[in-house]
């Protein structure tokens, strides 16, 4: 009975040490994110989602520029490796090789390459040959960075799909690439937005890779083949400026960026759970 006593106090105390510490960590980002809302809170207004930035010194302006932008280059990026990251986690997770294997090697090189790197290559790849900064330039940097987590997500939750739907729709006469397709993905579709959402709530923050490609623009532009702002951008060049009106539209598109991607991530996780097939 006495060691059976001890099992149970050891049991909890661990518990508790887990508990005390996950606590502990979280007071780092609950700080960060009062600081945003307190200085940010302010400048938040109907007028700042639908004007332009205002010379400096001139009170008031706008981050239309950066949110169209913003998304501009999300869904450049988006559009650019979905399709391969989606085709090649396929590959990984049916085929087991050599060629896989190198592959997978790559895939972890690729994730760990830092961003400003990324941004040098895609500086060197398509601003140098098109001799312009470019919309198009800033989503292939940020398309590279999230091409790692989809193939991974995809990969994952392939693998964790059971054996037997997919022998379930080969009894049915169904051809491979059918099955695939009509059976495997629908079914591995929760596990895939989960990757997607987190590659695009890594991407909607870098700043280094759009300082040699997106670059900045002040101005209003939906053409991608020519330079645009974004949200991390403004947020790195107001927040060194000396001016306090630049400085307090800082605050305000941070909070809106930390907003942005906490939708993000509530919407999705939401829609993968009514995707989720249960087995």
């Amino acid at each position: 009975m006495g060691k059976i006593t001890f099992r149970i106090y050891k049991d909890r105390a661990f518990k508790i040490a887990v508990c005390t510490l996950s606590m502990l960590s979280l007071i780092p980002l609950f700080l960060i994110i009062i600081q945003v809302i307190l200085k940010g809170a302010s400048a938040i207004n109907w007028h700042f989602f639908t004007h332009l930035p205002l010379p400096p010194g001139e009170p008031g302006g706008g981050i239309l520029n950066a949110l169209l932008g913003t998304f501009m280059l999300i869904i450049i990026a988006v559009i650019l490796s979905l399709p391969l990251g989606v085709l090649t986690g396929i590959l990984l997770s049916e085929i087991d090789n050599k060629f896989t294997a190198s592959l997978r090697i790559l895939v972890n090189l690729l994730q760990g390459i830092p961003s400003i790197v990324i941004g040098i290559l895609a500086y060197i790849w398509i601003v140098v040959p098109l001799r312009h900064f470019s919309a198009f330039s800033g989503g292939v940097a940020l398309g590279l960075m999230m091409l790692p987590m989809i193939i991974k997500s995809v990969e994952e939750t392939m693998k964790l799909i059971p054996l037997s739907l997919k022998e379930a729709s080969f009894a049915l006469g169904v051809n491979y690439t059918r099955t695939i397709l009509k059976v495997i993905l629908p079914a591995a579709a929760g596990g895939m937005a989960s990757g997607i959402i987190i590659g695009i709530s890594r991407i909607a923050g870098e700043t280094a890779p759009l300082l040699f490609t997106a670059f900045g623009n002040p101005f209003l532009n939906l053409n991608p083949l020519k330079p645009v702002d974004s949200l991390p951008l403004l947020i790195f060049n107001y927040a060194m400026s000396p001016y306090a009106g630049w400085q307090r539209i800082a605050w305000g598109a941070s909070l809106v960026l930390v907003g942005f991607v906490f939708l993000l991530n509530v919407v999705v996780k939401t829609l993968a759970e009514r995707w989720k097939i249960k087995f």
